[in-house]
């Protein structure tokens, strides 16, 4: 993702579904998750890496646990091997859900961390959900901890749980929310979370296709 405009620094991390499959197994971590799927395929890492729109040296990355993908390229994964991000994400043994009901307890969640966000998917046991709910805390601090905006093809609605956000994105001067703040962004427009607080803003983050 190259800069747009002066400010186009920052890169988020936040998802879209794409097309569902099945469940993979839930004892193997990110890189050993795509690994599996590519082997599983009989694809090699340029087939993988164009089928994902990613190089082939970024997807060896991946797989071998040297990169910390953001949900940009999370979902550039999950269409690429026609999966739901939740099944990349927290995959589970078997195919089907039984009922629409989910509890999340209080500190659970898949995790996905990278050095900017720390995200826990909820409702994680349920597969090819409307959208996909985040509890997130920003851990960046400046747009100099972004190389680039974030776009991804989704709607996302933000809620301020904690601490204060400062929400920068392509077409609108920054903006700050503050505890029971929210907002709802077009996430193809270029976007990224910074903490504005001295402790870590944490959200409620929900992403919609």
């Amino acid at each position: 993702m190259g800069p747009d405009t002066p400010d186009s620094r920052a890169r988020g991390a936040h998802p879209a579904v794409s097309t569902a499959g099945p469940a993979r197994p839930a004892t193997l971590n990110l890189g050993e998750q795509v690994r599996h799927l590519r082997r599983e395929r009989g694809w090699t890492l340029d087939e993988a890496g164009g089928r994902c729109g990613l190089s082939r040296a970024a997807l060896s990355k991946i797989e071998r646990g040297r990169m910390s993908p953001t949900f940009g390229v999370l979902q550039k994964i999950a269409q690429g091997f026609a999966l739901d991000l939740s099944d990349l994400i927290a995959p589970r043994p078997g195919g089907g859900v039984s009922g629409r009901r989910s509890v999340t307890r209080a500190g659970g969640g898949e995790p996905y961390v990278t050095d900017k966000y720390e995200h826990r998917l909820l409702a994680g046991d349920l597969t090819h959900k409307a959208f996909l709910p985040f509890r997130s805390v920003i851990k960046a601090r400046s747009l100099d901890d972004f190389e680039d905006w974030d776009r991804h093809d989704s709607e996302d609605f933000i809620y301020v749980l904690e601490g204060a956000v400062t929400i920068y994105t392509e077409f609108y001067e920054p903006i700050e929310l503050q505890v029971g703040d929210s907002i709802y962004l077009d996430c193809r427009m270029g976007h990224a979370c910074v903490t504005s607080s001295p402790q870590d803003a944490v959200m409620l983050w929900i992403s919609a296709p």
